[in-house]
C-alpha cells in the first residue's frame, strides 16, 4: 500500500489495524469468509475507472470493447457452474438482487410469502423495516415448534389462504436442506412464482453438496461471498423465459453503472468454484460445522433444529442463561467472532435476541478441520458457561492466537 500510505496514511493504518484484526481472530461469522489473493487482486484494479452502463454488446458509453470481454466471461462461467439458462452478475448485493426479482415479477401491494426472520429469513424477504415490507403484502411461513424444520404442510396451507404471487424459500439462518421440489408443487398449486434466495448455500450448491434449486425455481438470487468465497457482490440466475425482465429489473432497473472491478472479480471466484480442490474445501465446511454442532451439544446448549446440513449454526443462548448479545460480546473479547441472532419463536428483542449464529466457511478457509474444530468449540462453550473467568478467557485468548499464527489468511500473512 505504498501509494495510500504516501496519501493517505490514516486510511493506511485502519485498514493495516483491520488486517491484524482478521488475522488474528477467529471468524466464525456465517455470511463471512476470506476471498482468494487473485479475487482481491481483480477488485483493486483499473477496471474500477470505466463506466458501463447497459450489457456487453449493448452499453450506454464507448470503450467497452474489453469490459464486455469480462463481464461475458463472468456471465458464462455463472451459467456454466450453476447449469443455469441465464445470469446476471451486475448486483451489488443479494438484496439488490431480491430486489430486482420483485421489480421484475410483482407489481406494488402484490402478496409475497417467505420465512419469517425469527425463523431463518432475511430482511429482503419482506420485514417491515425493509422496504419490501413497505411496498409489498407480506405473509410469512415459520418452522415447526418442536423440530424448528419447515412444515411444508403449514406453507401450502398459508399458500392456499393468501394466494401470494411470489413464494420465497431460502433465508440467512435456516441450517437445515430446502425441499425445493415440494416448494415448486405448492407454488404451482396456487399459480406463484417460486424464488430461492441462495445466498449463503450458493457454494454448496456449485460443490454439488447441497440440493439443486435451478431446476425447481423460476428464480435464483445468491451472493458471491459467503460459501462461493468470492467478491461481496449478487447474482441472479433464471431460464431464458425470464432473462429478459430481470435483465431490465437490474439495469435500468434498480443500478445504473454495474462494478466492472467486482464483476472480474466473480468472474475469478466462478472459475475458482469450478475447481476440483473448491469440492473438497465444501466437504470440509460441511464437516466442521457438524462437529461444532456436536461440541454444542454434548455440553447441553440448545442446537436448533438439533443439528446442521450446511455452514451454519444456529444456537439458543438463553439455555445457559446469557442473551445472543451478550454471547456475542464475551466472544468478541477473547478474539472469536460470532452475531447475535433471532430463533424461531423468540421472546427477546431483535437487537438482543436468544440466540447465536456461526458459520464454519471461514476457518475451512484457513485450513482448519475437524481437530480445530473441537478446540474451538469447547472454548467457545466454556468461555460461554463462565463469561467472568478470567482464567479461562486469557486460555482462549492462548488458543486463539497459536491457531491463528498456525493458520495464516494468507501466506504472507504471520
Amino acid at each position: 500500500m505504498k501509494n495510500l500510505t504516501k496519501q493517505d496514511q490514516q486510511i493506511a493504518n485502519l485498514i493495516q489495524a483491520e488486517t491484524k484484526r482478521q488475522q488474528n481472530g477467529l471468524a466464525m461469522i456465517a455470511s463471512e469468509n476470506y476471498a482468494s489473493p487473485a479475487v482481491l487482486e481483480a477488485m483493486g484494479t483499473v477496471l474500477s475507472n470505466k463506466y458501463a452502463e447497459g450489457y456487453p454488446g449493448k452499453r450506454y458509453y464507448s470503450g467497452n470493447a474489453i469490459i464486455d470481454q469480462i463481464e461475458s466471461l463472468a456471465i458464462s462461467r455463472a451459467e456454466k457452474l450453476f447449469k443455469a439458462d441465464h445470469a446476471n452478475v451486475q448486483p451489488h448485493s443479494g438484496s439488490q438482487a431480491n430486489q430486482a426479482v420483485y421489480l421484475a415479477l410483482l407489481n406494488l401491494g402484490d402478496k409475497i410469502l417467505a420465512m419469517d426472520l425469527a425463523s431463518g429469513g432475511h430482511l429482503s424477504h419482506g420485514a417491515k423495516v425493509n422496504q419490501t415490507g413497505k411496498l409489498f403484502d407480506v405473509y410469512f411461513y415459520g418452522v415447526d415448534q418442536d423440530t424448528q424444520l419447515i412444515n411444508y404442510d403449514d406453507v401450502l396451507k398459508l399458500a392456499k389462504i393468501h394466494k401470494p404471487k411470489l413464494i420465497i424459500a431460502g433465508g440467512s439462518a435456516y441450517p437445515r436442506q430446502i425441499n425445493f421440489d415440494r416448494f415448486r408443487q405448492i407454488a404451482n398449486t396456487v399459480g406463484a412464482y417460486l424464488m430461492v434466495d441462495m445466498a449463503h448455500f450458493a457454494g454448496l450448491v456449485a460443490a454439488g453438496l447441497h440440493p439443486d434449486p435451478i431446476p425447481f425455481a423460476d428464480i435464483v438470487t445468491a451472493t458471491t461471498h459467503k460459501t462461493l468465497r468470492g467478491p461481496r457482490g449478487g447474482l441472479i440466475l433464471c431460464s431464458k423465459k425470464y432473462a429478459e425482465q430481470i435483465d431490465k429489473a437490474v439495469f435500468p432497473g434498480i443500478q445504473g453503472g454495474p462494478l466492472e472491478n467486482i464483476i472480474a472479480a466473480k468472474a475469478v471466484c466462478f472459475k475458482e468454484a469450478a475447481l476440483p480442490s473448491f469440492k473438497k474445501y465444501q466437504e470440509q465446511v460441511i464437516n466442521n460445522a457438524k462437529i461444532l454442532a456436536l461440541v454444542f451439544s454434548n455440553n447441553d446448549i440448545k442446537v436448533i433444529s438439533g443439528g446442521t446440513d450446511t455452514h451454519l449454526i444456529l444456537l439458543d443462548i438463553t439455555s445457559i442463561g446469557l442473551s445472543g448479545g451478550q454471547a456475542q460480546e464475551v466472544l468478541q473479547a477473547v478474539g472469536i467472532y460470532t452475531n447475535k441472532n433471532l430463533i424461531p419463536f423468540d421472546t427477546r428483542m431483535p437487537k438482543d435476541p436468544s440466540g447465536l449464529r456461526l458459520g464454519t466457511a471461514a476457518l475451512t478457509t484457513r485450513g482448519m478441520k475437524e481437530k480445530e474444530m473441537k478446540l474451538i468449540g469447547q472454548a467457545i462453550c466454556d468461555v460461554l458457561k463462565n463469561p467472568n473467568d478470567s482464567k479461562i478467557k486469557d486460555k482462549t485468548k492462548k488458543l486463539v492466537k497459536s491457531l491463528t499464527s498456525k493458520f495464516p489468511i494468507y501466506k504472507d500473512l504471520k
